[in-house]
């Protein structure tokens, strides 16, 4: 095995799980780690104390006359449950079929990892670097960065930079180069619908009162036209329009098509808001999605009863120029109009990100392209993203500073799921890109 491979396998053995209170210490110790592995490479790193998970700065020897390149990744994972439809432990990383498998392997440790010793090679090589160098490693993305943006406040002075790069993003296809742009962003919410004081006989109750398994299911069907368009009020008001080169060009994208889609989702057929492809729902539409729904008896055989209370998960994804807290008022106004008689209704607004996007074409834009162009076979593919970073749009509004996407995950890297993997030709190739990118970020 590499010693860039033993390195991954370190990182990926640190069962980091920023959501859970009972991984505050393995959360730590991966922090230190990252820490541990900067400083020997050569560079200046510290640990940050938040109100959370801490954050991780390094740097190299800064000289005026060079751009700064910021690149931002998170060591935390999401929890691996449920653990018996794992095939291997998820933090004791193996390598089957030329994958990586383990929590954490695409999202975001191998690529972060990739970007590091990417530096650590052009150190050891050189001496330097060719441009001044910030990493910024949070370990709180999973939980959607709660204390980055104050952090990124009050340190914006030293934080000051010309361009970040990022690569916590998808690549279309294998070995094709892939740029994103854009980021759809976020807004959850919590429904709870109570009814009785307690689960009542559903045989001497029902029909006398309200049940709140039914209202919940009425509340979800609400959200919804039956062709998939979000029936919220205003929804799409402020949607910022497919542009025609946007369309055109994500028609020739490989391994989007809706053929493509379902093959991957395994999904019997697909569905979605009329008159748009799917990578164009995924891209550049929003969505209002069912995370999780209970209420009542879950157990094995019937349970004749009416249950107290029911509750569902939400979760809006967004797109330019939506609002999340606009979005999630708008929410709230429509859950509220369609709740159903005899049931209480209680709405617990969760964490929001802003939707992002630039402009590909810049000059760092034009750059990033070389330097997928140089590590991979054929013109690199510019695309939006399905899914969100919220704290992109932060970095652009707090230090002025666009953000490049360079992915590296593929489709089937089960990342948020049992058996997430990441390809080992995928983590040597973001070795290779990060030496090309610097190169070409410096120009």
């Amino acid at each position: 095995m590499t010693a860039e491979l033993q390195d991954l396998f370190k990182f990926l053995s640190f069962p980091s799980i920023s959501t859970d209170p009972r991984h505050k210490t393995d959360v730590l110790d991966c922090a230190n780690w990252v820490v541990e592995k900067l400083n020997g490479m050569g560079l200046e790193a510290m640990l940050h104390e938040t109100p959370g998970h801490p954050i991780v700065i390094a740097k190299n020897q800064h000289d005026a006359s060079k751009k700064t390149v910021l690149i931002y990744g998170h060591y935390d994972v999401q929890p691996a449950d449920p653990l018996n439809l794992w095939d291997s432990p998820p933090f004791a990383p193996e390598i089957r079929e030329g994958k990586i498998w383990a929590r954490g392997a695409t999202d975001n440790k191998g690529q972060m990892l990739a970007h590091v010793l990417g530096i650590e090679k052009t150190l050891a090589e050189k001496g330097e670097l060719p441009v001044n160098l910030i990493l910024l490693f949070e370990g709180e993305e999973e939980i959607g960065s709660p204390n980055l943006a104050p952090f990124l406040e009050s340190h914006k002075d030293e934080l000051k930079c010309d361009i970040i790069a990022i690569s916590d993003t998808g690549m279309v296809a294998p070995n094709t180069g892939t740029l994103g742009y854009g980021l759809r962003g976020i807004a959850c919410a919590e429904v709870k619908i109570t009814g009785p004081a307690r689960d009542l006989h559903s045989g001497l109750f029902g029909g006398a009162v309200a049940n709140p398994a039914t209202a919940i299911a009425q509340l979800v069907a609400s959200l919804h036209l039956p062709d998939g368009t979000v029936a919220i009020e205003g929804f799409y008001d402020s949607v910022r329009p497919l542009e025609k080169w946007e369309r055109e060009m994500w028609a020739k994208v490989p391994g989007v098509k809706d053929e493509d889609f379902q093959k991957v989702t395994g999904a019997p057929a697909l569905f979605g808001e009329p008159g748009y492809n799917s990578a164009e729902r995924t891209w550049a539409r929003p969505t209002a999605e069912v995370n999780g729904i209970g209420g009542g008896y879950q157990g094995e055989g019937s349970k004749t009863v009416l249950p107290a209370e029911a509750f569902v998960k939400l979760s809006l994804r967004l797109v330019p120029d939506q609002e999340p807290q606009v979005i999630l008022q708008q929410l709230k106004a429509h859950l509220e109009k369609h709740c159903p008689l005899g049931v209480k209704l209680e709405i617990e607004l969760g964490h929001d990100g802003k939707p992002y996007a630039c402009d590909p074409h810049s000059e760092f834009g034009k750059a990033a392209q070389r330097a997928l162009k140089a590590t991979f076979s054929g013109e690199p593919m510019l695309i939006r993203e399905g899914g969100s970073i919220p704290i992109v749009q932060a970095f652009r509004e707090i230090l002025g500073t666009d953000t490049l996407l360079l992915g590296l995950a593929l489709s089937d890297a089960q990342i948020h799921s049992p058996n997430e993997s990441f390809p080992v030709e995928n983590f040597e190739a973001g070795i290779r890109l990060n030496r090309v990118l610097l190169e070409e970020l410096a120009k």
